[in-house]
């Protein structure tokens, strides 16, 4: 099983690479959630913001796989123990790369190496596509999406 998806953004890498790691970008654009992680390969990481276990929800954590500022950030991750009571054995890998194109920045999400019936398949499939969007929308115009929530 694998997601993909390619975005366009008309904002230099700089600025859409804050958006993925920056406390105020991810904040923004991951649903209120904050990337606590020291961003070595390695590493563990988190998104940690509100959700079933209150503020300091963790909704994924794991580890860095890859970092390289304005270009790559990958990582092994799983659902955060409130969503699953087997989340140690339910990963998924994922990559964002970010490319220059012309004066654009393309975007480019892979969520693979999915472990045998990952129950949060389906969530992620659709949740990507408004995450990216946010990240696009933020990027573009310095406005977030409202999602109705």
């Amino acid at each position: 099983m694998s997601l993909k998806y390619e975005f366009y953004i008309g904002a230099e890498p700089q600025k859409v690479w804050e958006l993925l790691v920056a406390p105020e970008g991810t904040k923004k654009t991951f649903f209120n959630c904050v990337l606590q992680s020291s961003f070595k390969a390695g590493e563990p990481f988190a998104y940690v913001g509100p959700g079933n276990d209150g503020d300091e929800t963790v909704h994924v954590y794991g580890d860095i796989l890859a970092y390289e500022p304005c270009k790559v950030l990958s990582y092994l991750e799983h659902p955060g123990p409130s969503y699953h009571t087997n989340h140690q054995e339910l990963t998924s890998r994922v990559t964002f790369t970010l490319d220059t194109v012309g004066k654009c920045t393309k975007l480019t999400l892979v969520n693979d190496e999915w472990s045998d019936n990952h129950p949060s398949f389906q969530n992620a499939e659709g949740h990507w596509w408004m995450i990216l969007s946010n990240i696009k929308t933020v990027a573009e115009t310095g406005n977030t999406l409202d999602f109705g929530w």
